[in-house]
């Protein structure tokens, strides 16, 4: 034994890492329950405490959202915690992941910034996935990696936004949101990216467009002030010109676009002179707001002006589909992938549109041809084995769902999946206990 040994305090090394603090929680936790969080302390040598006193040595703030009340302000603990060390007391304030890393729980920070398909997400936050490819579009959420079309979002980005977006809609003053966020600067850096989002959220609720009359609010009808200056004399000369120009040609003025028919669509807050991206994104939104006749008119106005674009398509078979027109669904996902080949969420939904109409042979095959495109698709793997399943395929099923579970732990599928292997577990058990009392019989 070395000197510098012997002057190490006995049992230093084995001592718990949470040894003397005592811990509490506020927000979200994104990896655990806080009854589990508070079971963890406890096992690594803490004591915890539901509230915020002078004894509390660490708060904890969880990463599934930030610590903001349901009217939008700090929440109760994290103000306490920041007065006791504006008054000299030690409090630590730890992100989620920070603390996760001093428990030696590396692994569990996956749990943090998961990330999810659209589809997971729809299961996971009840998000509709047109809603979320609109975020997406403008700006709100941005994918961290991407498989041909599919992206892949960070779980608690997405749930960030969610919850500015129902703060905002249950009429929390944006600027009490962005001086709470503001506020939380210091404690937790990683706020700047819901600042950003908040303020596209409101700036989204202000759209507006110019008509013959002047601006409207898109969202409500509301005439605006418009301040649009007058044409100038260079440009009213310049036209002037042009027009002189053309008579003199014998030309007339073509018209610069072809009127197109409006079904009906097309009211005061929709311009008739959008183009295929701004018919998309209305449908998309028309779509979440589960106004499924109009939707499928704005996509249908979208395809008149991009009659190839595959993902308008493929969010028109989705508002079929939702009318009950499963057939018209399903050609559209045909036409989504005849267009797209390697388009895995429309080869996915047309595998369970054939299951939903009888063919599961069909199925498969559409499921095999998302996987061999991306094979650690989760929602390819989730679907097929329901379909296998369903065909009494459970051996191949337990494959694929043991699969799925390597994606997610805790949302509405992994809970389905867990709960399939413990029947087939169950089922298989029974089996050979059935076995084994038939040979002890013939004995």
């Amino acid at each position: 034994m070395s000197d510098d040994d012997e002057l190490l305090p006995p049992d230093l090394e084995s001592s718990p890492c949470l040894q003397g603090e005592k811990v509490t929680f506020t927000g979200i936790l994104a990896s655990m329950t806080h009854r589990q969080a508070y079971d963890l302390v406890v096992e690594n040598g803490g004591s915890s405490s539901v509230h915020v006193s002078g004894h509390v040595t660490m708060l904890v703030v969880g990463e599934e959202g930030w610590p903001l009340d349901e009217e939008g302000k700090t929440s109760v603990k994290l103000e306490q915690a920041v007065e006791l060390i504006n008054a000299g007391v030690p409090v630590q304030i730890l992100k989620e992941s920070d603390w996760l890393r001093l428990l030696g729980l590396e692994h569990r920070e996956r749990d943090v910034h998961r990330l999810f398909t659209p589809a997971m997400l729809q299961q996971k936050l009840d998000i509709p996935v047109g809603v979320v490819r609109r975020w997406e579009r403008l700006g709100l959420i941005e994918p961290v990696q991407r498989v041909y079309r599919l992206p892949y979002f960070d779980f608690q980005e997405v749930a960030a936004v969610r919850r500015l977006q129902e703060m905002l809609k249950s009429g929390i003053p944006r600027d009490r949101i962005e001086q709470s966020l503001t506020g939380l600067r210091l404690l937790l850096p990683s706020v700047d990216r819901p600042l950003a989002q908040l303020e596209i959220l409101a700036r989204d609720s202000r759209v507006v467009f110019r008509d013959g009359n002047g601006l409207v609010e898109a969202r409500t009808g509301q005439r605006m002030l418009d301040f649009e200056p007058e044409p100038t004399v260079a440009q009213s000369d310049s036209s002037e010109t042009a027009s002189a120009d053309s008579a003199e040609s014998g030309l007339s003025e073509a018209p610069s676009t072809i009127p197109l028919p409006t079904f009906g669509v097309v009211t005061e807050t929709t311009p008739a002179n959008w183009n295929a991206d701004e018919w998309f994104d209305h449908g998309c939104e028309l779509l979440g707001d589960d106004e499924i006749p109009e939707a499928i008119e704005a996509f249908r106005m979208g395809l008149m002006l991009c009659p190839d674009d595959a993902e308008i398509h493929f969010y028109l078979a989705s508002a079929l589909y939702r009318k009950g027109n499963v057939g018209g669904a399903m050609e559209r996902y045909h036409v989504a992938v005849e267009l797209d080949h390697e388009y895995i969420e429309a080869w996915t939904q047309l595998g369970c549109l054939r299951f939903e109409t009888g063919d599961s042979q069909a199925a498969i095959e559409a499921f095999d041809i998302a996987l061999t495109c991306h094979s650690d698709y989760p929602d390819a793997v989730y679907h097929k084995a329901t379909v296998l399943s369903e065909l009494g395929r459970n051996d191949e099923a337990v494959v694929f769902w043991k699969q799925y579970l390597d994606f997610d732990q805790d949302g509405p599928w992994a809970a389905a999946v867990m709960e399939r292997l413990e029947a087939v577990s169950a089922a298989s058990s029974e089996l050979v206990e059935h076995a084994t009392q038939s040979d002890d019989d013939s004995i």
